[in-house]
């Protein structure tokens, strides 16, 4: 099949301008919808959130912190969807010696207030909370909610 209507002829000159609006046409229409699912994707990857969690411990008690992470709270975390993207102790400055810090990525903040409650309720959740008072490890937890910008590498 040979598209004749690139042919600069005097007859066919009405069928070149039909075939020359619709290619013109379908390229417009390609670039719009390319476009408008890109603006959906991007609308989509802001909704996400990042929870920055810093907890402040007593004096010495960042490596009890520490276990009681790695061998029961990240569990927690994980079995109620709440997706750490890591933990962090903070290095060579003093001010931070008795700092956990870790982040928590969520597909939107109602998500997140859900996973939280559902951790809340747990009664293993529950029992750890109980304990640590006895002896206390937290002496204040900060929390930050953050979203991507638009040149974040991660989003």
């Amino acid at each position: 099949m040979t598209l004749n209507c690139w042919k600069f002829k005097s007859g066919k000159s009405k069928r070149w301008r039909v075939c020359a609006m619709t290619l013109l046409s379908f390229t417009a229409g390609s670039l719009i919808t390319a476009g408008l699912a890109h603006i959906e994707h991007v609308r989509a990857d802001s909704n996400r959130v990042f929870e920055l969690r810093v907890y402040h411990t007593l004096p010495g008690k960042v490596p009890e912190l520490e276990s009681r992470f790695r061998d029961t709270t990240s569990k927690l975390l994980a079995r109620h969807d709440l997706k750490v993207v890591g933990y962090w102790v903070p290095e060579g400055t003093p001010d931070w010696d008795n700092t956990l810090i870790f982040l928590v990525a969520h597909s939107d903040r109602e998500e997140a207030k859900k996973n939280w409650d559902a951790m809340m309720a747990d009664l293993e959740f529950q029992e750890m909370i109980k304990s640590e008072q006895a002896n206390k490890l937290v002496e204040k937890i900060d929390r930050t909610y953050m979203r991507p910008t638009d040149f974040s590498p991660m989003k």
